[in-house]
């Protein structure tokens, strides 16, 4: 289930073929590429990116991901991943995800995100960064189709 659509930043992608297999379908490992894309567009969406944050010395690595596969994606199919806040710690970052074809859910996961410096040294979430990842997206749709 989606939250608030306010909060929901979703991205089309087109699946290319270096995302699938021999048989034809998504490699199951490039569902975590597809979360990132939908973190990314998450963040842009409201004002950030990660290459700000890092010129900024906030690091956000992964140190958690699920994935919860339900259906294949094949090649040149159009996917849409919706991302959300799902936790927001003074340390750390859940990201929520969900990654469908139409209105069939094909697979829906989450990335934990802890906070660090450039050595990798924990810290603290920047109060505007929190700010920013609690408000509504300041535009609501992006489109990276391939062709």
């Amino acid at each position: 289930m989606l939250p608030d659509s306010r909060n929901t930043t979703t991205v089309c992608l087109r699946v290319l073929y270096a995302d699938t297999d021999r048989m034809g379908v998504v490699y199951y490992g490039n569902y975590l590429r597809f979360f990132e894309v939908g973190r990314s567009a998450y963040m842009r969406a409201r004002g950030s990116s990660y290459d700000e944050l890092e010129r900024n010395g906030t690091f956000l690595p992964v140190v958690e991901s699920h994935v919860d596969y339900k259906r294949s994606a094949g090649y040149d199919e159009e996917l849409e991943i919706s991302t959300w806040l799902g936790e927001l710690g003074r340390a750390q970052v859940r990201f929520a995800h969900s990654i469908c074809r139409g209105a069939e859910v094909l697979a829906s996961g989450y990335t934990r995100h802890a906070v660090t410096n450039a050595a990798g040294k924990p810290g603290r979430l920047p109060e505007k960064l929190a700010q920013a990842l609690l408000g509504p997206a300041c535009e609501t749709h992006e489109d990276i189709l391939a062709t």
